[in-house]
């Protein structure tokens, strides 16, 4: 059982920075895949970054280039650079090991002047 805690979420202006970590009650080295999912009001979840096994990265095309993933031995990292309004999101981690999937359950990220 893997549980985890997302922070670092709050209002920021457009333009912004910053850094959401989610800590994980075990090491994440053993993980397959690391991954930040955000849903906005009325939208459905959608993948932002991810990390596989292997430390290989992949954003989706909104947030490329704005948004980085890292991790360390239990944390999981989001640091988002240049926000913008659309990118008004609760944010929620995810981890895979094998076919078991755990969710963290999420924090509000508002881009807002």
């Amino acid at each position: 059982q893997v549980q985890l805690v997302e922070s670092g979420g709050g209002l920021v202006q457009p333009g912004g920075s910053l850094r959401l970590s989610c800590a994980a009650s075990g090491s994440l080295f053993s993980m397959d895949v690391l991954a930040w999912f955000r849903q906005a009001p009325g939208k459905q979840r959608e993948l932002v970054a991810r990390i596989l096994s292997g430390s290989t990265t992949d954003y989706s095309d909104s947030v490329k280039g704005r948004f980085t993933v890292s991790r360390d031995k239990n944390t999981v990292y989001l640091q988002m650079n240049s926000l913008k309004p659309e990118d008004t999101a609760v944010y929620s981690c995810y981890v895979r090991v094998g076919v078991i999937t755990y969710w963290g359950k999420g924090t509000l990220v508002t881009v807002s002047s």
